[in-house]
């Protein structure tokens, strides 16, 4: 498939404009809806052609600085600056460090492609800690290129080694991705930019489900893509700062040609200043470069207005 803590809330609603694959080949389209700003606990829902209503909330944590306190204006001039961009796409930030999540358009549903591998590999990891073991040879002999490549059949191999679309349906609920609907052509898994923001903060999650180990070889992997597979997210990346990314791309008969291009991962440097998770999920795009450039200018406009 290679066409795969100050705990106060300050809530506000805001009105915005209405305004989308696989390594060796990759997969499939999804949604539209409205933009919204969210907390760290955000509820999706997953149906394709829900319209969430344009609300806005901010929760800082305890580490948050004075830029916590201009998160909701920087937070709506993107959600305007989002609403001039064209394309079907939803984009979803989290800021470890202050604890602050940006959303637009997180709860509709789009295909996951070869995003999905980055789930697959989770869920090899758990599968191996609960057998009380570090990944098998044999099985890294498969993520190493299912990651890196974005190699197909190694995707499908793990994927059946964890048990299937209920394996990776019973891992989703360990990792609390509620709204991604696992299908047995894995490429055509749906889910939401919530949902993958929320995949990406247990990669990084000390108390988390997944051990240091796990969370280790995850970042290990997805900082070593091949160098053709390094767009979307690590194209925010500056001098100095290292990029995690896996990225979905995938076109079929089904959606008249269109493409679906999508890029999850996240940006660190060695001070620690920086620690973002970007997910940005698109469909309908006339062509993979068409898809590779909107994901790639809806994540940059994240870091400009955000300024993280």
């Amino acid at each position: 498939m290679h066409r795969v803590q100050r705990s106060r809330y300050v809530a506000l609603a805001i009105l915005v404009t209405l305004l989308g694959g696989c390594g060796s080949g990759d997969d499939q389209a999804p949604s539209t809806a409205k933009p919204s700003w969210v907390s760290p606990a955000p509820s999706a829902s997953p149906a394709p052609s829900a319209a969430p209503s344009p609300s806005a909330s901010v929760s800082p944590s305890s580490s948050a600085t004075d830029t916590t306190v201009d998160w909701p204006a920087k937070a709506k001039k993107l959600n305007t600056a989002l609403a001039k961009v064209p394309g079907s796409f939803s984009v979803a930030v989290l800021d470890k460090n202050t604890g602050e999540k940006y959303a637009y358009r997180g709860t509709v549903s789009f295909d996951t492609a070869s995003i999905a591998k980055a789930q697959i590999l989770a869920c090899m990891l758990l599968h191996d800690q609960a057998a009380g073991h570090g990944p098998t040879s044999s099985e890294m002999a498969l993520a190493k290129p299912m990651i890196r490549l974005s190699d197909n059949n190694a995707a499908t191999s793990l994927f059946q080694h964890v048990g299937g679309r209920s394996g990776v349906g019973a891992c989703n609920r360990k990792l609390g991705l509620t709204h991604t609907v696992v299908n047995s052509a894995w490429g055509l898994t749906r889910t939401t930019a919530n949902d993958q923001i929320r995949l990406l903060s247990e990669f990084t999650d000390t108390s988390g489900p997944l051990n240091s180990a796990s969370r280790k070889t995850i970042f290990q992997l997805m900082s070593t893509v091949s160098a053709a597979q390094r767009w979307g997210v690590p194209a925010l990346a500056k001098s100095g700062e290292t990029a995690t990314v896996k990225n979905g791309w995938d076109t079929r008969s089904a959606d008249g040609g269109l493409w679906a291009v999508n890029t999850i991962g996240r940006l660190t440097d060695q001070d620690g200043d920086v620690n973002v998770s970007i997910t940005v999920l698109s469909h309908d795009n006339r062509s993979m470069s068409s898809g590779v450039t909107l994901v790639q200018r809806v994540a940059k406009l994240t870091r400009q207005f955000l300024g993280y």
